[in-house]
Parts: C-alpha cells; sequence; structure tokens
C-alpha cells in the first residue's frame, strides 16, 4: 500500500488539494452570493481570486514540490500558474452563469427536494453548475501545471 501511495503520490495529493482548492472556491463563492449579495458573475470572479492564491501555494510547496524560492523562479512560477488558471478561469467564469441561464440547477434542486436535502449550502445559486465544471478544471489545472508550471523539481542547492 505504502508502495502504492509513493508511486502515485503526486496526483493523491493534487487531488487532495484539488478538493481543499474547490472548497476554497465554492465557499467563497456561497459567502460572496449569500452574505454580501453579490451577483452570480461577481462573487464567482472573487471566489476564483480567492482559490488560484489558495492553489498557487499548495501545489508549489506539496503537490509539485517546487523548493525554490529564488525570486526569478516565483515570479516565472507564478505567471505560468496564474496565466494557466486564467484559461481555466475564462472557462469556469463564462461558463457558470451560462449553465445557470439555461435551468441546470433546476434538474437538481428537484432531486434536492426530492431527497430532503436541506442543507442551505446546496440552495445557493449556481452551485451545481459550478460543481459541474469543477471536475473539467481539475483535471485541466493538473495538466497545465504538471507540463508548463512546475516542470521539473529543484534541488535544495537551489533554494
Amino acid at each position: 500500500m505504502k508502495k502504492l501511495f509513493y508511486k502515485y503520490k503526486e496526483i493523491i495529493v493534487y487531488i487532495i488539494f484539488g478538493i481543499l482548492t474547490t472548497f476554497v472556491s465554492w465557499g467563497s463563492y456561497a459567502i460572496f452570493v449569500n452574505s454580501f449579495l453579490f451577483s452570480v458573475a461577481v462573487a464567482n470572479v472573487i471566489s476564483w481570486i480567492c482559490s488560484v492564491a489558495f492553489a498557487y501555494v499548495t501545489n508549489k510547496i506539496w503537490v509539485f514540490e517546487s523548493k525554490s524560492w529564488k525570486l526569478k523562479t516565483v515570479i516565472k512560477e507564478a505567471v505560468a500558474f496564474v496565466s494557466s488558471r486564467a484559461i481555466t478561469g475564462v472557462i469556469e467564469i463564462f461558463g457558470v452563469p451560462l449553465l445557470v441561464s439555461t435551468g441546470f440547477d433546476n434538474l437538481f434542486l428537484k432531486l434536492a427536494r426530492e431527497y430532503n436535502i436541506s442543507m442551505k449550502f446546496f440552495h445557493t445559486e449556481g452551485i451545481y453548475s459550478k460543481i459541474a465544471f469543477a471536475v473539467i478544471i481539475i483535471v485541466l489545472n493538473y495538466v497545465f501545471s504538471k507540463l508548463f508550471v512546475f516542470q521539473t523539481k529543484k534541488t535544495e542547492s537551489e533554494v
């Protein structure tokens, strides 16, 4: 089991932090829609910014184990990271409101009512559309980070 974990450690840790990043996105989205009464579009943009900041730090340190904290390396990684996340962010920023406008969430709200799911979080406008995009976004973000952002692990001498 331990051998299997180490073989797939990067993917396992990425999934864990991807889930946590998704919760940061969804949680901040719900807060901005419900507490601050922002529109779906505005709350979605702000939640994206929160989740990208969280994801960069966790991906650098724990997922791809980028050891270098040289300013040049951090800037290069951060720019590549934010750029790649901007691509998937645009997909989400325009996709979620579009999916909401099609009535996508209504399908799930009916199911929630049918099964007596009364958690307020799941009755947040647009949350089911955000969930639908989450899987695609997580996969795309891994591919971009692996191929373009954190290309090689840094040695201790580069710290």
